[in-house]
């Protein structure tokens, strides 16, 4: 019997190069030979990263790296003022970073914020192929989580920040608030994760609805194939996830080749970032989804000594909306407010943008 081996990145980029857009397209459910052709051809002249400056005596453009809890990770820092207030984003995955949208979800933002986009341990521009299966643990990520904040306090000469946590993000940023409150202006949850068990219930039984409903064998069948969670293997979970993508419930009001395509041009990813960045997501579910799956925040936090706020897309079964409802009923805080966007799934950033940024300025910066 021959064995077949495994390719490497070192024996030839091109090849590899196909096999991650590949990937990234069958996970977004839209692969087809002449758009993989024209991305392929365009991306052959996009090698660099960088952030583009921004005019202004007291502004700041920065992609750098930080060293945390041992390890060098990246960080973008964006601002027309470096004395705005802080807000650091946390975003989801594991190992997903939302870095490559910022340039398209962000710029109001640095109007009034001192945006920052971290690059977890093991996800992104902070992924080396040296990395450690056991530097990636919850605790880990949460010790890293309070260490940039006080990072970026003493640099920037603030006591607080307002920390954003999206997804597997919001999990981190709840704990966060929950342990460090005198550390924040507010919380803020997007696609806040409550209970793990019971949403990735939830999420399987709408994606087998909707597949049912259209008579789709081929996501009948695979999601059959998988069944329900929990999941003992990620690769289900990304199986399950590419039919939720394809039925709407993980981008509802964008088109998901521009969403695609935004994200491949982005100035602060090269070519070989998005390379990076798919081995490392799937190197980070493979180490945290397991602890991740089981998590739950219902009876474990139930007040915060923050203000808080809950964004959440109404057509949200990627983290299920309906919990979060549920969720803040019962939560006690000095302030709460859960704010429903109606055209949106689990990408309020990138899917209602000028809303989310209107929010963020009109509603949580007035929390400081």
């Amino acid at each position: 019997m021959k064995i077949k081996k495994k390719p490497t990145f070192f024996s030839g980029k091109s090849s590899v190069l196909i096999r991650i857009i590949k990937q990234f397209f069958l996970i977004f459910g839209i692969l087809t030979g002449s758009t993989l052709l024209l991305v392929i051809v365009s991306l052959l002249f996009l090698s660099r990263s960088y952030t583009p400056k921004i005019k202004g005596a007291n502004s700041i453009a920065s992609l750098e790296k930080v060293n945390l809890g041992g390890i060098k990770q990246t960080i973008l820092i964006r601002s027309q003022d470096t004395a705005n207030p802080i807000l650091l984003f946390l975003h989801g995955g594991p190992g997903s970073p939302l870095m490559p949208f910022a340039y398209v979800s962000d710029r109001k933002l640095e109007e009034k914020f001192i945006v920052v986009h971290w690059d977890q341990r093991g996800a992104g521009k902070s992924y080396t192929k040296n990395t450690n299966r056991a530097d990636l643990t919850i605790e880990h990520y949460l010790s890293d989580t309070h260490a940039l904040i006080h990072h970026l306090c003493e640099r920037f000469g603030k006591e607080k920040v307002f920390l954003l946590g999206h997804s597997w993000g919001s999990y981190l940023g709840i704990i966060t608030a929950s342990r460090h409150p005198e550390l924040l202006h507010a919380y803020i949850g997007m696609g806040q994760v409550v209970n793990m068990p019971v949403g990735e219930t939830i999420s399987y039984d709408y994606v087998l609805e909707k597949a049912r409903a259209a008579n789709d064998r081929k996501a009948i069948r695979d999601l059959e194939r998988i069944g329900p969670p929990p999941y003992d293997d990620h690769k289900e979970l990304l199986a399950e996830r590419n039919w939720l993508t394809s039925y709407q419930g993980l981008i509802h009001n964008r088109s998901l080749f521009k969403t695609v395509t935004d994200a491949l041009v982005s100035p602060e990813y090269s070519i070989w970032d998005h390379i990076n960045e798919f081995e490392a997501r799937d190197f980070s579910l493979s180490c945290i989804w397991a602890d991740f799956q089981k998590v739950s925040i219902e009876e474990t936090i139930t007040a915060l000594e923050v203000p808080v706020y809950f964004l959440e897309g109404r057509y949200d079964y990627c983290v299920p909306s309906e919990l979060v409802e549920q969720y803040v009923n019962r939560l006690q805080a000095p302030y709460k407010e859960l704010i429903w966007f109606e055209k949106s799934a689990h990408m309020i950033n990138i899917e209602e943008t000028s809303l989310y940024q209107d929010v963020l300025i009109s509603k949580v910066l007035t929390s400081k």
